[in-house]
């Protein structure tokens, strides 16, 4: 990351702790999944929920979420399929609902991950890891950048806020070396079209890794469905766009 990006940061940073040292509530996120300093999130069992119902980042078991796009050298087009599945994974004794998400070059799968979501009782979803896997040779290898939560130092983040705020800033992940991204809220994203139909009102967020610094994706997410556009806008050219959903 250039030395103005790093300027940038550190003042969002430093405007967050002014603005909770204060008292006023800026995104609870924040707090909970601070980007700065150690990181210890506290998680209690017994303050989760069954179920994933966030209006940004929905989970209802069934759900198959289709995308298309092209990979990082921006001509190579894949497709990205996403099932929210029955299954869950107990993790630090949070029972997680299990995401299959499959990328596929040609009608052929290329990397295979099972994500694992579980929402606590403030309404924030909590990432608690992932079983990465590249296809190689005719089967999936299990890649690098996975990790779960409380195995290894890894620890989860958060990957939406239940009401996120412009500025907030969290971390979505937490495996040194292997898994680190963050992401800061932009606010409304305005008026979006995806091949799945048009949304007048969007979230945008962007994310960031200490593993990629010169590296930034810009998401968008719909009211009641998730994610809906992905791009990559620094130091690559992966983009998605929702083309279907079925429960």
């Amino acid at each position: 990351m250039s030395p103005g990006r790093n300027t940038v940061w550190a003042a969002i940073a430093l405007a967050l702790a002014t603005v909770v040292g204060c008292g006023a509530a800026h995104g609870a996120s924040t707090s909970l999944a601070p980007v700065h300093g150690t990181y210890a999130p506290a998680i209690d069992p017994a303050n989760f929920v069954a179920g994933v119902d966030n209006r940004y980042f929905p989970l209802k078991p069934g759900t198959r979420l289709s995308y298309t796009g092209v990979s990082d050298n921006g001509t190579t087009r894949q497709t990205d399929r996403q099932l929210v599945t029955h299954r869950t994974k107990r993790v630090l004794g949070v029972d997680c609902t299990v995401v299959r998400d499959t990328v596929s070059e040609h009608g052929r799968p290329v990397e295979r991950t099972y994500d694992w979501y579980a929402q606590d009782k403030q309404g924030n979803v909590w990432y608690f890891g992932e079983d990465s896997r590249n296809y190689r040779h005719g089967r999936f290898v299990k890649g690098s950048d996975s990790w779960e939560s409380g195995v290894h130092g890894a620890k989860p983040g958060i990957l939406m806020e239940s009401n996120p705020k412009p500025g907030d800033t969290y971390r979505q992940e937490y495996y040194p070396g292997h898994a680190e991204d963050q992401a800061r809220v932009l606010g409304s994203g305005g008026a979006v079209k995806v091949p799945y139909r048009s949304f007048k009102q969007t979230l945008a967020t962007v994310e960031r890794s200490a593993l990629e610094p010169g590296a930034r994706e810009k998401k968008y997410y719909g009211a009641g469905i998730g994610e809906i556009k992905s791009q990559v806008v620094k130091g690559g050219r992966e983009a998605f766009q929702l083309v279907s959903v079925k429960h």
